[in-house]
């Protein structure tokens, strides 16, 4: 009881710990399935060698690991630059107080056009706008500012027509633009399967966290590209799924 008694905790150190814990909350769930998991247990197991070489006497190998981490916030912020870009961005984009919306019948649209264009293996990509703004893409293609129906996205992707290979961009339920260039990833590239559709929406959902859908010319599949993640044939029920969850977290 004595101990209860003369503990005092200031709300000052409350709230202190709190804000520790959320960053440390946030920063797990940023990085979770993400390539920077591999490179944090790396730094982790460079600390436990580091911690080694110094209680076993090993002094070469402690100096050498000294001067390394004296130099380990410079090291972090070379390592996790993109991440790091994508949290500032997120937090800037008001992902805290704000959700994506995408109305049930933009969603419907969407996914009777994109298994339409599969069924007719019609080549598509459309990239769906969440948390980070993508106005340098948009502004790069030509504006479009319509309402989504699926009449107008399989017109756009028709074969023949001058906007089909490049990108639609969706932002805040309306069409923004179509005929968009995006980055392309080098993970497909020794892969057959997939050509540069899937590359650029692979590329696009490693530098933002926004929504790529994939229709294959080839193959007439589905896919989708978030978070540096490409998942492949999807049938209707599993886009809608997938659509809404993304827009959900």
């Amino acid at each position: 009881m004595e101990f209860f008694t003369s503990f005092n905790l200031a709300w000052r150190e409350v709230l202190d710990v709190l804000l520790v814990t959320a960053i440390y909350a946030y920063i797990i769930h940023l990085v979770r399935g993400t390539r920077a998991v591999a490179v944090i247990y790396g730094l982790v197991l460079v600390l436990l060698v580091y911690y080694l070489s110094n209680e076993l006497g090993l002094y070469s190998l402690n100096w050498l690991l000294t001067n390394f981490l004296g130099s380990i916030v410079l090291i972090i912020i070379i390592l996790f630059q993109g991440d790091l870009r994508r949290a500032l961005a997120q937090m800037g984009a008001g992902r805290f107080w704000k959700k994506p919306q995408l109305a049930e019948t933009i969603v419907d649209e969407l996914a009777q056009a994109v298994m339409a264009m599969a069924k007719a293996k019609i080549g598509a990509l459309i990239v769906i706008e969440r948390y980070e703004p993508l106005g340098e893409v948009i502004e790069r293609g030509v504006p479009i500012d319509a309402v989504v129906t699926a009449s107008l996205l399989s017109t756009i992707f028709h074969v023949g027509t001058p906007l089909h290979d490049g990108a639609v961009v969706i932002r805040r339920g309306r069409l923004a633009a179509a005929g968009c260039i995006l980055p392309l990833s080098s993970k497909l590239k020794a892969q057959s399967l997939f050509g540069t559709r899937h590359r650029a929406a692979l590329g696009i959902s490693e530098e933002s966290d926004s929504l790529s859908i994939v229709v294959s010319e080839e193959r007439g599949t589905v896919s989708i590209a978030m978070g540096g993640r490409l998942t492949t044939s999807l049938n209707d029920l599993r886009l809608r799924r997938v659509i809404k969850n993304a827009l959900e977290r």
